[in-house]
C-alpha cells in the first residue's frame, strides 16, 4: 500500500472508532487498551494465515509417525503463536449478534497468551465486556472497523497503524498519554543519529516501546551495511505502569521483536543488572523528579558513577534519612552512560534546563565532558511533545568515541506545523539532521547518496506532474479562449517542454556516476545538475503565476457581466473546475520542488560533501571552548546565530528609520485625538 492509502485508511479507522467511543461513558485510556488489542489480534490472524499452509502440511506430513506433533507446537514453530479455530479474526467477526461477542473476545485473548508465554497479562480481556456498558455492539462494530485492514498487510504496516493509534490516544489523553509514547519522529532522528546495528538495546523508561521499534527498523533497512555480521537485536525494557507495559508487550509482538519488558521502577529496581550491559541505550525519561530517595541511589553504582545530584543547603537533622534527589534528570544521564558497553552508544531525551544546570549537577556533567562520553547535544523545537511545550534537548553518548570535541546542532527551526500546537520532522528533515552527524564521522558518501535519492524523488514527482500537464492545458484553453488566455497557455506549456533537457541531462549525470565515482567529482556534478533546475522551476512559478492572474481577470469578466445580467452565479463550473485543476498543478510543482529545496538547504550549508561548522545550525566545540562557558552543554551558546541581511545600505535604512518615526508620530497624535472624541460622546451620552 502506498502512503496515501495507509494515512487514508488510519484516518478511516481511527474515525470510526472515536464515534464508537463517543457513544460510549468509556475516557480515552479506558478505550486505547481494548481498541490496540484488536489490532493486535488482527496481525496475529494475518500473520498466522500466511504460515498455515505450511503448518498444516508439516501436520498431515508427520501424522501417524514417531515424530506426530500437535498442530499447536507446529505452529509456535513456525510462526510463534497458535491460533485456534475460536480466537481467529473472521470468526468473530462473523458471530451473531445475539453472542456475547465481549466474552468471545476475552477467551481468544486468553488463547492467544496461553501459546505465547512472554503475553501472558499483556493483551486485553475484560476490558471488552467495560466497552458494552452503554452499547453492547461496539465490540463487533470494532471488529468490523478493523477488518478493512488488507490481509495481506505486513508487520511493517501494523507496526504504522499501531503507532498511530498510540499516537492518536496519546494525543487526546494530554499529558498522560505521553507517559507511553514519545513522537516517531523523535525517535527516528535518534535512531538515526545513533545508528544500532544489532545488539542488545536497553529502555528503562521504555513506555510503549517505540525506541526498539524504530531500532529495529533501522537494522532491516541498513541490512547491506552490516556485511555478514550479526544484525539480530534483543529489546530490554523496563515501566513502572503495568498498563503502559501491557502496550509494549503488544508492540513488540505486533513487530516481531525478540526481547522483554518487565514492570519496575528504574530508580530503585535493577532487573537486568544494566552496569556496563548493553549495546544501546535509548529512551525519552520523566523530566525534573524531585521525589527519588538519596539514601536509595547515592551507593547504587549505575547513579553514583559521576556523581549524585544533591541540595545545596545541609539538611536538617530532623530529615536526615528523609533527603531526596532535588532533581532526578542527572540520575537518567548517569543511568545511561553505566549501562554501556565499552562500545557502547546512547540517545535520550530530556529537559532543555539540564544542559545547563548548576551545582552538583554541573559537576557531574564536567566530569562526562572530561571522561569524554558526550557525542553530541541536539535542541529540538517547542511544541513535538504531548507533554512539553517547551524545547527539549538529545542527548548522545558514544564510549567509543576518539574525537575530544562535541557536536553541538541547534534544530529548533527545522519542523513541519502538525497543527497549532503539534510540530514533526518530515523524513526528510530527520535525514537531513542526521546527515551532519554522519559527515563529522568521515561518512561522506552518505551525504552524496542523500542527494542522489532528493534528485530521484524530484524526477518522479516531475514526470508525474509532465502526465497532467496537457489535460490542464486543454481545460484552460476551453475557458480561457482570448488572446491573453492563449498565450499564458502557450508559455506554460514551452516551460513545461525544457524538462525533457533536464531529464536528458539527469540520464546522463546517471549515466557518468552509476558506478561509485570519487567523492568530490560526484559533489561537483551534483551542484551542476542541480543549479540546471534552478531556472526550470523559476520560469515555471512566474508562469503558473500569469495564469492564475489570466483566470482571475476572467473569473472578474464573468463577474461582471453577471451583475448586468441580473443573474445570483458568478463563476461557471468550468471556471471553478479549472481552478480546482490549477491549484492541484501549483500543489504538484511545490511537492516535487520540495525535494530540490532539500538539495540546496544541505548544498549551500555543506558545499565540499563534508563537515563544517555553520552558522546558527551547527559547531564542533573543543574542551577549551566548552569549559570558557562554564561546562554548559547548551548549543545555542556555541552554534551562534544567523543575522538576516536585509541588502539595505546604512543610508537607505536610516531614510526607513526616519520615515517609520514619521508614522509612529502621527498616529499618536490621532490617537490622541480620538481619545478626547470618545470622551466627549461618552460624556453628552449620559448628559454631563
Amino acid at each position: 500500500m502506498n502512503i496515501a492509502l495507509i494515512t487514508k485508511l488510519e484516518a478511516d479507522m481511527l474515525s470510526d472508532a472515536v464515534k464508537l467511543r463517543a457513544n460510549s461513558d468509556l475516557k480515552s485510556s479506558e478505550y486505547a487498551t481494548p481498541v490496540l488489542g484488536l489490532i493486535f489480534l488482527k496481525f496475529a490472524d494475518n500473520n498466522y494465515r500466511r504460515h498455515e499452509q505450511a503448518i498444516l502440511a508439516e501436520y498431515q506430513k508427520l501424522q501417524g509417525t514417531r515424530r506426530e506433533k500437535p498442530v499447536s507446537e507446529i505452529a509456535i514453530e513456525k510462526c510463534g503463536f497458535y491460533l485456534p479455530d475460536h480466537t481467529r479474526y473472521d470468526y468473530l467477526l462473523n458471530l451473531p449478534e445475539e453472542k456475547d461477542i465481549a466474552k468471545a473476545l476475552k477467551e481468544a485473548m486468553k488463547a492467544i497468551e496461553e501459546s505465547k508465554p512472554e503475553l501472558e497479562g499483556a493483551l486485553p480481556k475484560d476490558e471488552y465486556a467495560a466497552l458494552t456498558r452503554t452499547d453492547k455492539t461496539i465490540p463487533q462494530q470494532l471488529l468490523r472497523t478493523f477488518a478493512d485492514i488488507p490481509a495481506n498487510a505486513t508487520g511493517d504496516l501494523f507496526g504504522q497503524i499501531y503507532e498511530y493509534f498510540l499516537s492518536e490516544f496519546a494525543r487526546s489523553e494530554g499529558q498522560k498519554g505521553g507517559e507511553f509514547f514519545t513522537p516517531r519522529s523523535v525517535v527516528r532522528l535518534m535512531v538515526e543519529i545513533i545508528e544500532p546495528h544489532g545488539g542488545k538495546v536497553f529502555d528503562p523508561a521504555c513506555g510503549s516501546g517505540g525506541m526498539f521499534v524504530q531500532s529495529a527498523q533501522f537494522i532491516e533497512a541498513h541490512r547491506n551495511e552490516l556485511k555478514g555480521a550479526d544484525s539480530g537485536v534483543y529489546v530490554c525494557g523496563q515501566e513502572k505502569t503495568q498498563d503502559t507495559v501491557k502496550l509494549a508487550k503488544m508492540n513488540l509482538a505486533v513487530n516481531g521483536l525478540r526481547g522483554e519488558i518487565k514492570q519496575a521502577n528504574t530508580y530503585y529496581e535493577d532487573p537486568y543488572d544494566s552496569f556496563g550491559a548493553f549495546d544501546y541505550v535509548l529512551a525519552n525519561p520523566p523530566f525534573n523528579v524531585d521525589d527519588v530517595s538519596l539514601s536509595s541511589v547515592e551507593k547504587d553504582r549505575r547513579f553514583n558513577t559521576y556523581g549524585i545530584p544533591r541540595n545545596k543547603s545541609k539538611v536538617k537533622k530532623a530529615d536526615e534519612g528523609k533527603e531526596t534527589v532535588p532533581n532526578g534528570n542527572y540520575l537518567w544521564i548517569s543511568l545511561f552512560a553505566t549501562s554501556l558497553k565499552p562500545q557502547g552508544r546512547a540517545a535520550l531525551v530530556m529537559a532543555n534546563s539540564a544542559s545547563d544546570a548548576r551545582h552538583s549537577e554541573a559537576d557531574i556533567r564536567k566530569t562526562l565532558i572530561e571522561q569524554n562520553l558526550i557525542y553530541a547535544m541536539l535542541t529540538l523545537p517547542s511544541n513535538m511533545f504531548y507533554t512539553v511545550t517547551l524545547p527539549a534537548t538529545l542527548w548522545f553518548f558514544d564510549k567509543a568515541k576518539k574525537d575530544d570535541r562535541i557536536l553541538f546542532i541547534d534544530a529548533r527551526n527545522i519542523f513541519t506545523q502538525i497543527d497549532r500546537a503539534h510540530r514533526e520532522f518530515s523524513e526528510e528533515h530527520i535525514q537531513n539532521i542526521a546527515i551532519i552527524s554522519h559527515l563529522h564521522k568521515g561518512q561522506r558518501e552518505k551525504f552524496v547518496q542523500l542527494i542522489d535519492r532528493y534528485f530521484a524523488a524530484g524526477m518522479e514527482r516531475l514526470i508525474e506532474n509532465n502526465e497532467k500537464i496537457e489535460p490542464v492545458c486543454t481545460q484552460l484553453l476551453d475557458v480561457l479562449d482570448d488572446a491573453g488566455g492563449k498565450q499564458a497557455v502557450a508559455e506554460l506549456l514551452q516551460h513545461w517542454r525544457e524538462l525533457e533537457k533536464l531529464r536528458t541531462h539527469y540520464a546522463q549525470y546517471r549515466e557518468e556516476h552509476a558506478i561509485a565515482a570519487e567523492i568530490d567529482k560526484k559533489n561537483q556534478a551534483q551542484h551542476q545538475l542541480r543549479h540546471a533546475f534552478d531556472p526550470f522551476f523559476t520560469a515555471l512559478h512566474e508562469g503558473l503565476k500569469r495564469l492564475d492572474k489570466t483566470v482571475r481577470q476572467h473569473e472578474k469578466q464573468q463577474t461582471g457581466q453577471a451583475q448586468q445580467e441580473g443573474k445570483r452565479t458568478a463563476t461557471d463550473r468550468r471556471t471553478k473546475a479549472l481552478k480546482s485543476a490549477l491549484e492541484e498543478l501549483h500543489q504538484d510543482v511545490k511537492n516535487a520542488e520540495l525535494y530540490f529545496q532539500h538539495i540546496h538547504w544541505l548544498q549551500e550549508r555543506f558545499p565540499n560533501a563534508q563537515y563544517e561548522d555553520v552558522t546558527g545550525l551547527c559547531k564542533l566545540a573543543t574542551p577549551e571552548e566548552i569549559k570558557e562557558q562554564d561546562y554548559s552543554l547548551n548549543p545555542g551558546r556555541y552554534v551562534g546565530v544567523v543575522i538576516e541581511e536585509d541588502g539595505k545600505s546604512e543610508e537607505e535604512f536610516a531614510e526607513e528609520l526616519a520615515k517609520l518615526t514619521d508614522e509612529f508620530v502621527a498616529l499618536n497624535q490621532e490617537t490622541v485625538s480620538l481619545e478626547r472624541v470618545i470622551v466627549s460622546n461618552i460624556r453628552n451620552l449620559i448628559g454631563e
